[in-house]
């Protein structure tokens, strides 16, 4: 199995990029003609525990997909705050694991590639209080702050394989935003 991250920050443009990614794996040549699953680490976090669910993804998605098993999860209900409903990870050539700390050094002598989703902060917190409303604000605050912390010690961006413009702005090069990516230089 071959794992690909999808990290960077909240409202970087995360999930977008990587359910074009896991439709792009699916129809590649030899694939099976089906998007690849995807696994989005907002399923495990939560606003009370932006990052130490790691464990939990490990122990019922990782391990038993790098063991040759289908993974189980039970999706964390953002509106509920409480567990919500069972999901199944199936086994395949290729999995996405997609959302903020995803290319964790944890995980990252086992990942294929680890793509870095960069844009700017007041983009990102825009769409987030788009998604979330206004009231949420210190709640993104508070996250984004988690967030700083994460990327400076874990040096995600550094270890990327792949940077990405989430939000290429009116200087980008023209493309198909459905189709294609603007890559970033190294940083």
């Amino acid at each position: 199995m071959r794992l690909v991250a999808v990290d960077g920050p909240g409202g970087a443009g995360k999930s977008t990029f990587a359910a074009r990614l896991a439709v792009a794996l699916g129809t590649a040549p030899g694939a099976q003609g089906q998007a690849v699953p995807v696994v989005h680490t907002d399923d495990f976090a939560s606003w009370d525990n932006t990052l130490d669910w790691w464990p939990r993804l490990e122990q019922q998605v990782l391990r038993p997909l790098g063991a040759g098993r289908p993974g189980r999860f039970q999706r964390y209900d953002w509106e509920r705050r409480a567990p919500a409903e069972w999901h199944e990870v199936p086994v395949a050539g290729a999995v996405v694991l997609e959302g903020v700390s995803s290319a964790r050094r944890a995980v990252a002598s086992r990942l294929s590639c680890a793509v870095w989703i960069e844009t700017g902060r007041g983009v990102r917190l825009r769409r987030g209080l788009e998604r979330d409303g206004e009231q949420a604000r210190p709640l993104w605050d508070a996250w984004m702050a988690d967030e700083d912390r994460h990327f400076a010690d874990d040096g995600t961006a550094l270890r990327a394989d792949v940077r990405v413009a989430g939000d290429p702005g009116p200087g980008a090069p023209p493309h198909d935003p459905d189709a294609a990516f603007v890559r970033l230089s190294p940083p």
